[in-house]
């Protein structure tokens, strides 16, 4: 049966780092945009305490967890775990992520403190600080025999980062970031780095979507312009009034407009 704690029950933290994949699901603040589920595989992830799960945030061609964990407002996550082997077992935990990307002083920080050992390629460590831990039965979840781990992710990262270190900087791993991972499909920033690098370099974002899916404005621009439209309403309402004031004043005087058209918007301005 289904159980729900504030923190993770002590007995379930070795479960948890014995697994071989996790899955992240995140999502952005628009009912317009697209919930992603990633699915996480290595021994790239674990526990700091009983409140606070972390995992590292490998390259890829897609950046959208970073994406709405950036996105103002947002942050909201969900880690999913589950028994392949064993007795039958589903585990989440919901909270915000907070994603310390590569290079900045907070991950260097949180790898030491921690001793993270990250592997080429590693975009961010995201930090899950979690408010909710939830098990259910997992009795439909079939029964799989782990093999071994992929490598090609890591030989891959391992050729770009060799790349970039030996000053080849266009096939180097930022140049990769710039190009993939500066937004997500949905149009929002992602990765800083990769916005700052694409920026630079002058590069355009990848198109992500097609077809009739596929976002006419991205949702960045659609976010600039709701927070732009209340200021705009507030200063068309000011000028509006004031143009409807002075032209009530020229029709209760019965002069020309431009008699007072100058000294009644003075008044009225000091008025306000």
């Amino acid at each position: 049966m289904g159980a729900f704690f504030e923190t993770i029950p002590e007995s379930l933290i070795p479960w948890i780092l014995a697994q071989h994949i996790i899955y992240i699901a995140s999502a952005p603040l628009s009912g317009d945009g697209h919930v992603n589920v990633s699915p996480k595989g290595g021994a790239y992830f674990g526990v700091v305490d009983n409140k606070t799960f972390w995992y590292q945030d490998l390259t890829g061609s897609g950046s959208e967890t970073i994406s709405h964990l950036h996105e103002p407002g947002n942050g909201r996550i969900t880690v999913l775990l589950n028994a392949f082997e064993g007795a039958p077992r589903i585990l989440r935990l919901w909270g915000h992520g907070r994603p310390l990307e590569y290079g900045t002083k907070e991950f260097w920080d949180f790898r030491e403190k921690h001793n993270v050992k990250t592997i080429p390629g590693t975009r961010a460590i995201v930090v899950v600080d979690i408010h909710q831990v939830g098990t259910s039965c997992g009795f439909s979840v079939p029964i799989y025999d782990f093999k071994e781990y992929r490598t090609r992710l890591n030989e891959f990262a391992e050729k770009r980062v060799a790349a970039q270190e030996a000053g080849n900087w266009k096939d180097g791993m930022d140049m990769y970031w710039a190009h993939k991972n500066q937004e997500s499909m949905d149009g929002l920033p992602s990765m800083k780095r990769a916005v700052e690098v694409a920026k630079k370099e002058k590069m355009a974002p990848i198109k992500k979507m097609v077809g009739a899916a596929a976002l006419k404005v991205p949702m960045k621009t659609q976010n600039k312009l709701a927070s732009v439209s209340p200021v705009l309403l507030v200063l068309g309402s000011f000028f509006a009034g004031v143009v409807v004031a002075t032209f009530l004043i020229v029709f209760a005087r019965g002069l020309p407009a431009h008699d007072i058209l100058s000294d009644d918007l003075r008044a009225l301005a000091k008025g306000l």
